[in-house]
């Protein structure tokens, strides 16, 4: 058994774990890496990357055709072919060798294998061929590893080897049916990507598609998906499931059967600390690893968990700005220099309370930032409400010819600032910074009006939400 000594080990090499290395490493720590499958992690290879290189070239697509002049041009769906060979190109065909060589660039230094914790600040790494190393950190280790795909306990399910958004971001062979069982930003968005895929897409969500997001995005979403031909069931779920000769066979709740080729499940996810070794150090294997704002394990001063595994917030985005706090304020308390922990300083992951920002690729999109109605009504905030038929701004006449979509702002009204917006409808995405912006520096409503928004975009529906603001509420 070989060991080793670091001021900082990171178990976890997807970007939140190379994020957090690397601004340890600039902080001046010796730090290391231990990654057991692909540097790069989920989001670079069976998550954000391949998802969205499956949904452009539909969405540019529906684009195309809902602009006179160009939808002539338009002869066909999607060139399935063409679809995965960019998506491959996106995840370099499964093949890290770039982002290794990034860390070795950034002074990280990489082991490969299981990472597992056998005490405080010790981390023993096996390799896959059996070979154990010892490492020891002087100063902090930061649990990185991510979340992976719930499967539900239904009868049968786990006999048809459904797919996990790892299968469906990385098929080889699009199936001529496919049913997805969940509603949320998984399940939307692979329902909307195999449409385009050309694939039969029957989606079984519970509660409804995109809870947590106001009501609006989700009803948009699958009225979009019921009318481009995927059924929608919503209000029930799968009570049993079995292997037929062509693929699946599903039982719902209310007593319909669903038959496809393959079946998704998209249900949720559990944190990847079965096999950390936390019982070695008084937590729980299995567990979310709770965390203060800078990212330290409660009830440690040593141990840190960064992105999904802490269940804040789990989108890449918001982990990757989780790990820049977290490694600045290891680096910071390993040099005994000042920590910034206040609301919204370097040291502290504030955002993950107040303004996340998250989009669904979807048809439409969906793209919002801090909170709903009902999440601002239950945190006891006296809000007044704006909503905005994006049709009626005029940049949507000239970006399509049928443009359909739809805002809202949520105003906190005790301090005339914005703490939460939603938008739903084509090409959104790129307008959410500006809300961002606006919730994070707390931009009062009578500054917004000196914030003029360029004519003719989309973003005008800036100005509609205040002229809306300043009429007396109905």
């Amino acid at each position: 058994m070989t060991e080793h000594e670091y001021d900082l080990i990171v178990i976890g090499a997807g970007p939140v774990g190379e994020n957090v290395a690397d601004r340890a490493v600039q902080g001046g720590l010796r730090t290391v890496i231990v990654e057991s499958e692909l540097v790069g992690g989920e989001c670079s290879y069976w998550a954000c990357m391949p998802s969205k290189g499956l949904l452009r070239a539909g969405a540019v697509l529906r684009a195309a055709r809902d602009v006179d002049g160009a939808r002539q041009a338009v002869t066909g769906g999607v060139d399935v072919a063409g679809v995965l060979r960019r998506r491959d190109t996106l995840t370099h065909d499964w093949n890290d060798a770039s982002q290794v060589e990034w860390l070795e660039g950034a002074g990280i230094e990489l082991i490969r294998g299981h990472g597992r914790l056998s005490g405080p600040k010790r981390v023993e790494v096996t390799a896959s061929d059996g070979t154990v190393t010892t490492l020891m950190a002087r100063h902090a280790v930061a649990v990185c590893t991510g979340s992976a795909a719930l499967l539900p306990d239904t009868p049968g399910l786990a006999a048809i080897e459904p797919w996990t958004s790892r299968e469906a971001t990385s098929v080889q062979q699009v199936p001529a049916s496919l049913a997805v069982i969940g509603g949320g930003v998984v399940a939307s968005e692979m329902a909307t990507a195999f449409l385009d895929l050309g694939t039969e897409v029957t989606v079984i969500a519970r509660s409804g598609l995109l809870g947590g997001q106001e009501p609006f995005a989700g009803e948009r979403v699958a009225a979009s998906l019921t009318e481009r031909g995927a059924r929608v069931f919503t209000g029930t779920g799968v009570t049993a499931a079995r292997r037929t000769d062509d693929g699946a066979e599903l039982e719902l709740s209310d007593g319909t059967t669903v038959t496809a080729e393959r079946v998704l499940v998209a249900t949720g996810r559990i944190p990847r600390t079965t096999d950390l070794g936390l019982d070695t150090v008084g937590l729980a294997a299995g567990d979310w690893l709770e965390v203060d704002d800078t990212l330290l394990v409660r009830g440690t001063d040593w141990l840190y968990a960064v992105g999904d595994v802490n269940h804040r917030a789990l989108l890449t985005h918001q982990g990757k700005y989780q790990a820049r706090a977290a490694g600045d304020v290891i680096a910071a308390r390993a040099a005994g220099t000042a920590v910034d922990d206040t609301p919204w300083g370097m040291h502290v992951a504030t955002a993950d309370h107040a303004a996340v920002p998250q989009v669904t690729f979807t048809d439409p999109e969906v793209a919002s930032v801090g909170l709903t109605e009902a999440a601002a009504e239950k945190a006891g905030r006296r809000i007044r409400v704006i909503d905005y038929d994006l049709g009626w701004v005029a940049g949507s006449s000239t970006h399509a010819d049928h443009y359909a979509g739809a805002a809202r702002a949520v105003v906190d009204e005790e301090r005339g600032v914005l703490i939460g917006v939603t938008f739903v409808g084509p090409d959104v995405a790129e307008m959410l910074h500006a809300a961002t912006i606006a919730i994070v520096g707390e931009v009062p409503l009578t500054r917004l009006w000196h914030a003029v928004p360029a004519y003719p975009t989309i973003s005008e529906v800036w100005l509609r939400f205040l002229e809306e603001y300043g009429r007396p509420p109905a």
